[in-house]
């Protein structure tokens, strides 16, 4: 133990500052959680994921695991800018794609289940489950825009397509999600882009109300967004490559980690997690067939 009278102030700062935030990333992997008995599920209402009525692919998926591990479910409402620091105990600093630990702060929850994709700097403080949900960023817009979807014909020609699209619109998007422009290559192709302060929920009725001429949108927003506003939207095309979303854990929660995979794989191959997913998204079975 050293001297802590000797060490000088900034140096003493830092180091139980690094003390308090250990303490608050690992205080609950699987042992603490079955023996406390509660599994917090972290989420936002999202397309339906999470739909804020108390049901959804997300939350009932959460629900058989606590059955699962033999503990109480309860659910923990997060937003999008906070989630994961509400999980890793620390707030998140982005920086040129780098994230790094900041502050200390209090954890809430123990699992992000919520539609959550896989995105590089994400998986630099949590790790992910094996993937529970294929996605791919699309481009959408009011039915009656001018813009005309593209002709599929390979998924690169597909993406250069939609692309072209873009010039001289005004693009909604949001920050630290998978939606934001920033994260690609078409970030710096001759369009505005218009960063939303809403929830993802909202995007698409942004555009509806004239707030910008086309949105991102991920494959389970727009499969509902579709649903929701029958005739009124169109997809334009792809802007990303396919991706993928996944249960978040805190990296000191290796254990419980491990478990929710070999459940989740025992739901997969019994068949039960298809007929979930038929019941909240049953046209994505028709898009990604092969994934389910």
């Amino acid at each position: 133990m050293p001297n802590l009278l000797r060490i000088p102030l900034t140096l003493l700062f830092a180091l139980l500052l690094s003390i308090v935030t250990t303490s608050f990333a690992t205080g609950r992997d699987l042992e603490t959680i079955t023996k406390e008995g509660t599994l917090r599920h972290l989420g936002v209402p999202y397309a339906n994921f999470v739909t804020g009525q108390g049901d959804g692919l997300s939350v009932e998926l959460m629900q058989m695991f606590a059955v699962h591990l033999g503990v109480r479910y309860e659910f923990v409402q997060a937003d999008w800018g906070t989630i994961i620091r509400d999980l890793v105990g620390a707030d998140i600093k982005l920086s040129d794609g780098q994230a790094t630990l900041g502050d200390a702060v209090a954890v809430r929850g123990d699992i992000i289940a919520t539609g959550l994709t896989v995105i590089p700097w994400r998986e630099q403080v949590i790790d992910y489950s094996d993937p529970t949900f294929p996605t791919q960023v699309w481009l959408m817009a009011e039915a009656r825009s001018p813009l005309s979807p593209i002709t599929p014909v390979s998924l690169e020609a597909d993406i250069l397509a939609t692309r072209q699209l873009l010039t001289g619109q005004r693009l909604l998007g949001m920050r630290n999600t998978c939606l934001d422009p920033a994260l690609y290559p078409f970030a710096g192709d001759p369009f505005e882009t218009i960063y939303f302060t809403g929830s993802l929920n909202e995007m698409m009725p942004a555009v509806l109300e004239g707030k910008a001429d086309i949105t991102l949108l991920d494959v389970p927003d727009a499969l509902v967004a579709l649903n929701t506003w029958p005739g009124q939207i169109k997809i334009l095309g792809p802007l990303s490559e396919e991706q993928q979303m996944g249960v978040a854990f805190r990296k000191s929660s290796p254990q419980l980690r491990r478990t929710f995979n070999d459940f989740y794989r025992e739901l997969k191959s019994s068949g039960i997690y298809r007929e979930l997913v038929r019941k909240y998204y049953p046209d994505v079975l028709y898009y990604y067939p092969e994934f389910f």
